[in-house]
């Protein structure tokens, strides 16, 4: 049995932050995350994308946030359970909790946080013949890697962030670089869109637009793509690999079951501390839901702030907790 202070379900950027803003206030925690790494899915699914809306850092890699924040609550000591999922939860009489995971590891703790960002989630595929034939032979569903596509003649299916971000990383690896899209126009953020777009007036990038994928072609290993377009004609982008983009399906798994109040596969808090209807329970990040609810890193960071004190006054009952400033103590000195 593993015992600890608060036991965090998510080791994304927001569950790591957490470990800080608790360990800020003497709360120990452990932590558990289905995957074998800690990052969530910025580790999972795009550990080479920048991202831009970390304060202080005008542009900073998914895989170097990560690092950065396991530096960050290194002071603190947290444990990990890694490539464990939680099974199940158990409140006692005396109000701890003990999380059970799914290869028996059994955790106790007086306050439990579900940081579990969507959930378990799965790529969201495109419905077309023989496409589980050719995944992990030409079809990847995430960008692990770019290396992987050097030299290499790639099309991306999509037209959300995910698909116009690597759009741009992808133009300067791959020889030949295409991007289909349902629409005549992208769903992504305006500055990249008109990234991609600059990128194929210079030849860079093949935009086919309001067209979709029909089909799949090869033998042992993808050689091309088909698309329909709008018209019902039709063409063949020759392809060694491609990626569809379409997002991901979220799934709450066990967490559905535990009694929490859901709303449309998210958890409901209370925003004065991030609480939910079960005491003892707190719910940050992407996978709670509240009215202006935004899915930022950013929020997630500030409603793990909210949330430690809560769970502080929680564990002890009656304590008054003294804001510290880390600009006049340091960490030691908290």
């Amino acid at each position: 049995m593993i015992q600890t202070d608060i036991c965090i379900i998510g080791a994304g950027p927001v569950g790591l932050f957490a470990v800080f803003e608790c360990g800020l206030l003497k709360l120990k925690c452990h932590l558990i995350d289905a995957l074998p790494q800690v990052g969530g899915q910025l580790t999972e699914i795009y550990p080479l994308k920048p991202i831009y809306d970390i304060p202080g850092y005008p542009s900073v890699l998914a895989g170097d946030l990560i690092t950065n924040l396991m530096k960050q609550i290194e002071p603190f000591g947290p444990t990990f359970s890694l490539g464990e999922r939680v099974e199940s939860l158990e409140k006692r009489e005396d109000g701890s909790f003990v999380v059970t995971s799914s290869e028996g590891t059994k955790i106790e703790s007086k306050v439990v946080v579900i940081a579990g960002g969507l959930g378990s989630f799965e790529p969201r595929k495109p419905v077309l013949p023989r496409l589980e034939e050719f995944e992990r032979k030409g079809v990847e569903y995430m960008v692990r890697n770019p290396e992987l596509f050097r030299d290499k003649k790639v099309v991306i299916a999509g037209g959300g962030d995910s698909a116009l971000d690597w759009t741009v990383y992808l133009a300067e690896v791959a020889s030949e670089l295409s991007i289909v899209h349902r629409r005549g126009d992208f769903r992504g953020a305006p500055d990249t869109g008109a990234k991609v777009e600059a990128l194929a007036a210079q030849g860079k990038v093949r935009l086919v637009m309001n067209a979709q994928l029909s089909g799949l072609h090869g033998t042992q290993k993808l050689t091309g793509v088909e698309v329909t377009y709008d018209d019902k004609s039709t063409t063949t982008l020759e392809a060694d690999y491609l990626i569809p983009l379409f997002g991901l399906s979220p799934k709450l798994g066990p967490i559905a079951e535990w009694g929490l109040n859901i709303d449309k596969r998210a958890v409901e808090v209370d925003t004065r501390d991030y609480s939910t209807n079960i005491p003892g329970v707190y719910a940050i990040g992407d996978i709670n839901t509240y009215p202006g609810k935004l899915k930022l890193i950013l929020c997630g960071f500030h409603e793990s702030a909210l949330m430690a004190h809560s769970a502080y006054k929680y564990i002890n009952p009656g304590e008054n907790v003294v804001l510290k400033y880390t600009t006049v103590t340091g960490i030691e000195g908290m």
